[in-house]
């Protein structure tokens, strides 16, 4: 069994594809905790936003790949945290992404995020959503997600 948990495949012949995450997960059912990871943005605990670049025209350059891969790891900071580095992303049960450009990003994201994932049994369970804004015009990808640790 992965750490997060067993994968509920409802078409477990069906091949990966460009998305890797399972229909659901099955939580572990021993001693563990489970934790609620508020919307989690790409800025790092020092103030700097990776995956955002100032132009010298005064425009932003911003980078769906990047500010992906930071969010993964700020999730996985958080969980570390949380539970004494007993846990880590790995542990994610059910993740929703939330996406300002789904035309622009959302395969760049996916890309990303499969990097992490490397397939739908050690995968959460997964919505995307395509938003409006975000609370800062920097951020370009949110994630919430649930995880669950052994303790």
């Amino acid at each position: 069994m992965e750490p997060n948990g067993e994968a509920y495949l409802a078409r477990p012949d069906e091949p990966e594809g460009m998305t890797r995450f399972p229909q659901a997960r099955l939580a572990p059912t021993n001693s563990h905790h489970t934790i609620y990871i508020s919307g989690t943005a790409c800025v790092q605990p020092d103030g700097t936003w990776p995956g955002v670049t100032d132009n010298e025209d005064g425009t932003q350059t911003l980078d769906i790949r990047t500010q992906t891969a930071a969010v993964l790891n700020n999730i996985d900071r958080v969980i570390k945290g949380a539970t004494g580095n007993k846990g880590g992303v790995q542990n994610l049960i059910d993740a929703v992404v939330y996406v300002v450009d789904m035309k622009r990003d959302y395969a760049g994201m996916n890309e990303e995020w499969n990097k992490v994932f490397t397939t739908r049994t050690n995968a959460p369970a997964r919505a995307t959503i395509g938003v409006k804004e975000l609370p800062d015009p920097r951020m370009i990808v949110e994630v919430k997600a649930v995880a669950v640790v052994e303790m």
